[in-house]
């Protein structure tokens, strides 16, 4: 359980809910839901709130998943996006609360970047150096967008669902009281085992290396 915020916020921009949209999902077991899109949102990307349920508490779990169309449309077997999205999608189905799915592919490099990183992976870089060696950050995503969006729907304090402390820390430091963070599971396999091993040791994700999927 995380302690309540007492230090100074940075301010995001404030963005209001442009439509909502019912859809029925069979990845979350057949439970209606809402597409929720917003206007002025920071980098004018078209970013999507999925909100599941009604929240079984006063404090609604929330995933925040960047976008992988290898993973979350193909099922790739590189990478945990496809398996962490249904799972995240089943636990909020269950609860009540929502999955900000963000367009951040590849870490917010983009899908070609992506997969030209993906070729020096082959080589023996580990994620986060294949990104650097294509003159990349590790790491591009900021989550004042999904704060933002947050604010919108009214979900100022969460339970985050997440294996990633970057995520918790900003956006705490956006504003948003992340009151606890969940553990999604060890979606492990033979091919993504480097991956999730990198994401461990070098980003701090809370993976037991030893987990099978």
């Amino acid at each position: 359980m995380y302690e309540s915020q007492t230090t100074a916020v940075v301010t995001v921009p404030e963005v209001t809910v442009r439509a909502r949209v019912g859809v029925t999902l069979h990845r979350a077991g057949g439970q209606r839901a809402e597409l929720v899109t917003f206007s002025g949102l920071p980098d004018a990307a078209e970013h999507l709130a999925i909100v599941v349920g009604e929240p079984a508490q006063s404090v609604p779990v929330v995933r925040l998943h960047s976008e992988c169309l290898t993973g979350d449309v193909l099922g790739s077997a590189r990478c945990d996006c496809g398996p962490q999205l249904e799972e995240s999608l089943w636990r909020i189905a269950a609860d009540g609360g929502v999955v900000l799915y963000l367009r951040q592919e590849g870490r917010g490099i983009g899908l070609y970047n992506k997969l030209d990183a993906y070729l020096l992976q082959d080589q023996g870089a580990d994620t986060f150096e294949a990104n650097q060696l294509i003159g990349r950050e590790a790491d591009e995503r900021s989550y004042d967008v999904a704060a933002a969006m947050l604010s919108a729907l009214g979900m100022k304090r969460i339970r985050l669902l997440t294996n990633n402390p970057d995520k918790v820390a900003q956006l705490r430091e956006y504003g948003i009281d992340v009151v606890d963070a969940i553990p999604t599971g060890v979606h492990r396999t033979v091919e993504n085992a480097r991956y999730l091993e990198a994401k461990a040791l070098r980003q701090g994700h809370t993976i037991a290396l030893s987990g099978t999927s």
